[in-house]
């Protein structure tokens, strides 16, 4: 079979779910995704939950195995080096190539399931003022509002089964729940490190150190997309009910408190596409392996196909009235200029956004109880508001992390390296050394807001290919001085906080080597790593001169062709971008159907109406006229 209703592109969170939607009218989906299809299912070796644990490198990647011709970019691809007259202070090799004067400092996976097999399971909602923030004077307004996304936000909510509190939310967050909401799920119990920093700071102040105005701290739990408890009054009473590794009911599928959700959560309780696609009606059918490299257009620009590519060389071509590109942000841009389509307006790659991500680390005067549960739990919200403040620097989010040092230092090896080369210790004495530290290590990390840019981009490399003979992406990335101020902002709010707490700061960017994403800004050196958050790199708005795509995520110069995804937003706010992803994504899928709809209507047969006589009235005008 060759015809079908749609093809999507890429198996990921976007993709999965648009297809699932489009399934469940019977719609003949096809679904191209480049990376395998279920490890582990016929290649017992390479089980995630195995390469998991038998990588050296715990990275987000480690649970799966990359095949070249589908390669993908690693955060170990990145490496620090001391800048010289100006130059990039950093190295990167491997699939994604790099030449701008800082790291783009996020990577992705190319297997089944896609980057949301890897993520870290938070699903907080954008806030209301986030969709313009041209009104503060930076970025690009939405050409949607957060009242026309709400309700695709309670159904994102739905699928990937949310667990949060909707009073929280709404007192502590500023979120307009209705009185009558609650999630799915009851939230996640507070960490170890939640409850001891709440109990020593809500209610305390520090000040922004920008617009000088105090701002309260109160530890408020965040939406997470795993398995808890029920909430019994869900769906006005009807409850909600977990689902397990591959989408069948599973009451037993709950968080364990493994902290290793990133990069795998062995319990299954935290939502993957997998369990989408374990939903999907047989009208949709999954071809792994497969390497989309053009999409098809006819003469009137209306897109009919795409051109794919197997792991063996072969080439095929499947038709479609409805092409999706549900990949990366990175790979829908590198997808589209490979097909030379939907740039009208010159914006295709260009906007790369992600959320840079300061860090901060010390040591607690107690016992904090790290390394059980979800990586962060909670987090401070009072950052993340304000016309004052986000004119004059990038708003962000902090979140409480629950697993020590682990993503500023590496894992607890690096503690016990200290004090045996630096302080001599063996045995019992090092044992004693290193899970004192260990119990009291905690982090705060900085998520900052960084607009779209039409400077930070994605483009095909001029020569160098993949295995497939296609560029690879070239990425052109910095950081304006908005965020920067941001990022100065966070340090000092993370001075007060330390010292609220007596705690010793131990941040310290170097060596230089593990710090790639490392700037000077106002006398002071900074550090950030990517969160993993790409957007805007076929970003949409209200017309095709200014934006690739319009507010349903569909391409402006080509009927049939949508472009889904994190690359559409325009701006990222705060918050981490899946569930806002997701409710994009059922939105497009209300169209793609509505769409499809109409194209199946049958046409009327009836003769048409003979046109009225001079002395006839018309039939839409009376008699007396």
């Amino acid at each position: 079979m060759t015809r079908y209703d749609v093809i999507v592109v890429g198996a990921g969170v976007t993709g999965s779910l648009v297809a699932h939607r489009l399934g469940r009218h019977g719609r003949r989906v096809l679904v191209l995704e480049a990376g395998a299809g279920v490890p582990g299912d016929h290649e017992p070796a390479a089980d995630p939950l195995t390469s998991y644990l038998t990588a050296a490198a715990k990275v987000p990647g480690s649970p799966y195995r990359a095949h070249p011709v589908a390669p993908w970019p690693e955060v170990t691809d990145l490496s620090g080096v001391s800048a010289t007259d100006g130059t990039p202070g950093f190295r990167a090799s491997g699939h994604l190539r790099q030449d701008g004067p800082l790291p783009y400092a996020s990577g992705y996976v190319r297997v089944n399931g896609g980057t949301g097999n890897v993520w870290t399971g938070l699903a907080p909602r954008m806030l209301p003022e986030d969709f313009d923030t041209e009104s503060f004077g930076y970025g690009r307004r939405w050409p949607l509002t957060y009242d026309e996304l709400e309700s695709h936000y309670r159904a994102a909510e739905e699928e990937l089964g949310v667990a949060a509190d909707a009073d929280e939310q709404r007192a502590h967050v500023g979120l307009p729940f209705p009185d009558d909401y609650v999630f799915p799920m009851r939230p996640l119990p507070a960490s170890g490190v939640d409850r001891l920093l709440a109990a020593r700071l809500d209610g305390r102040r520090v000040k922004d150190p920008i617009t000088r105005d105090d701002v309260e701290l109160r530890v408020v739990g965040t939406p997470h997309a795993r398995n808890s408890i029920p909430d019994p009054r869900y769906d006005g009473g009807r409850g909600y009910v977990p689902r397990g590794r591959h989408g069948r009911p599973d009451p037993d599928s709950r968080c364990v408190g493994n902290a290793s959700c990133v990069p795998h959560c062995p319990s299954y309780a935290k939502y993957t596409p997998l369990k989408t696609q374990g939903r999907w009606s047989t009208t949709v059918i999954l071809r792994d392996r497969s390497v989309v490299s053009r999409v098809l257009v006819d003469g009137r620009g209306h897109a009919t196909g795409v051109e794919y590519h197997a792991y063996d060389g072969q080439v095929s071509v499947a038709h479609a009235d409805v092409v999706v590109l549900a990949a990366h942000a990175v790979e829908n841009a590198r997808l589209l200029l490979l097909s030379r389509l939907a740039d009208r307006s010159g914006q295709v790659g260009r906007n790369l956004m992600d959320h840079p991500v300061l860090l901060t680390w010390g040591l607690l005067p107690e016992d904090a109880g790290p390394y059980r549960g979800p990586g962060s739990v909670s987090g401070f919200e009072g950052f993340r508001t304000g016309a004052a403040a986000r004119r004059l620097r990038a708003p962000f989010r902090i979140e409480l992390g629950a697993w020590g040092w682990a993503w500023a230092k590496g894992s607890v090896d690096t503690d016990v390296h200290h004090f045996l080369t630096e302080r001599g210790l063996f045995g019992a004495e090092l044992r004693r050394a290193v899970g004192d530290r260990i119990r009291r290590q905690f982090t705060l990390q900085f998520e900052i807001e960084q607009s779209a840019d039409p400077a930070n981009r994605v483009t095909l490399h001029p020569y160098e290919r993949d295995p497939l003979g296609l560029p690879r992406p070239l990425v052109t990335y910095d950081l304006d001085e908005h965020v920067k101020e941001g990022m100065a902002a966070a340090r000092a709010v993370s001075d007060q906080i330390f010292a609220l707490l007596g705690a010793e700061d131990h941040t310290d960017y170097t060596p230089v080597a593990a710090w790639p994403g490392r700037l000077e800004h106002g006398g002071r050196t900074y550090g950030y790593r990517g969160a993993g958050h790409a957007a805007g790199t076929h970003i949409m708005g209200d017309s095709p001169a200014t934006s690739v795509v319009d507010a349903w995520q569909r391409c402006w110069d080509h009927p049939g062709l949508y472009a889904v995804g994190c690359g559409s937003m325009p701006s990222v706010a705060t918050s981490n971008p899946t569930l806002t992803m997701a409710a994009l994504a059922l939105r497009s899928a209300e169209r793609i159907e509505a769409d499809l709809t109409a194209r199946d209507r049958p046409a009327s047969l009836a003769p048409s109406p003979a046109p009225p006589t001079p002395n006839e009235p018309s039939p839409t005008r009376g008699a007396s006229e």
